[in-house]
């Protein structure tokens, strides 16, 4: 080109974009697809724009991220935890607030009157004071999460337990009284008394709890599937496998879980198509296009820190 005088174009190289436990090569997600390994080019597992946009990954997210990790000539591997993080940083600011119970254990009131129903004030982002607030029923039978009980709790669980006091959000002061098991010893319903003073999450006389967590009212209650998915692969490079195996090896065989006895507050009944939310305490959650009236289905597009989860994680490894 020189030779002749003709334009010359300027040629720019740059590294592909890797993530940890994360394929991008269009003929090994060709390979899974085909297989059945995953449900299709647009499972929320998968890398493609179809399946990131059904996962709930926003647009913004995704330009957020590149633009943090900028253009390179040296090829390297992002963690996938810096794209989970911008994910949160902007479901953070536009996603509504909800309650939802993943694995209910029910829980009844027992001073608590009988057929009363009150209305909660919930808000809907404390990020947005545009969002407003809505109304959340509180009655005497409600769901909690299983994993908010422990009948023997170790240290530092500041959850309910036998004789500990904890906050309902938004609603009262309960502590537990005794817990109810069935013929195999699991526990499947706890009781607990309400401080009729404590409404709004406040005790008058000034008292503490170390704990809040949330809840939803058993009569009023939405069921819902919960699809919880976590990394496609179980290796932070699929690639490295042994030798004789293929990239498949590496697999993570709990990349889905599909909770399908979920309870959710009622304003979740019929939830917009691809609308996002953030179930309190446990994630941020996207509404599927499987949901049918009646019957919501929900993709968790990422997990929130859960400081409790490590505890017991790191106690587990001692």
């Amino acid at each position: 080109m020189e030779a002749l005088g003709i334009y010359h174009p300027q040629q720019i190289e740059f590294d592909r974009l890797n993530l940890t436990y994360t394929l991008l090569s269009k003929r090994k997600l060709l390979q899974l697809v085909q297989n059945g390994n995953v449900r299709g080019w647009d499972d929320p597992r998968m890398p493609t724009l179809a399946g990131i946009q059904r996962r709930g990954y926003t647009p913004e997210a995704i330009r957020a991220f590149c633009g943090s990790i900028g253009v390179s000539k040296t090829n390297g591997t992002i963690e996938l935890g810096l794209l989970e993080h911008h994910v949160r940083e902007d479901l953070n600011r536009r996603a509504l607030r909800v309650m939802a119970v993943l694995r209910p254990l029910k829980v009844v009131i027992d001073n608590y009157p009988e057929g009363q129903v009150e209305e909660m004030d919930a808000v809907n982002n404390p990020e947005d004071a545009s969002a407003g607030s809505r109304k959340v029923p509180f009655s005497r039978v409600l769901y909690i999460e299983q994993d908010d009980f422990r009948e023997d709790p170790p240290k530092q669980y500041y959850r309910l337990s036998p004789g500990k006091e904890v906050r309902l959000r938004y609603a009262y002061f309960v502590t537990c009284t005794h817990a109810v098991k069935n013929e195999s010893g699991e526990v499947v319903e706890i009781h607990c008394t309400y401080d009729p003073a404590s409404q709004g999450g406040n005790s008058p006389d000034g008292r503490k709890v170390k704990s809040t967590i949330h809840w939803v009212s058993a009569q009023h209650a939405i069921d819902a599937e919960v699809r919880i998915y976590e990394t496609l692969f179980a290796k932070a490079d699929p690639n490295k496998t042994e030798e004789g195996q293929d990239f498949t090896a590496n697999l993570n065989p709990n990349s889905l879980e599909v909770l399908t006895a979920c309870r959710l507050e009622p304003s979740l009944a019929a939830p917009a198509a691809g609308a996002h939310y953030q179930f309190e305490r446990l994630g941020y959650f996207s509404v599927d296009p499987d949901t049918t009236p009646g019957k919501p289905v929900f993709n968790r597009t990422v997990a929130l820190r859960d400081s409790w989860a490590k505890i017991e994680k790191r106690d587990k490894g001692k």
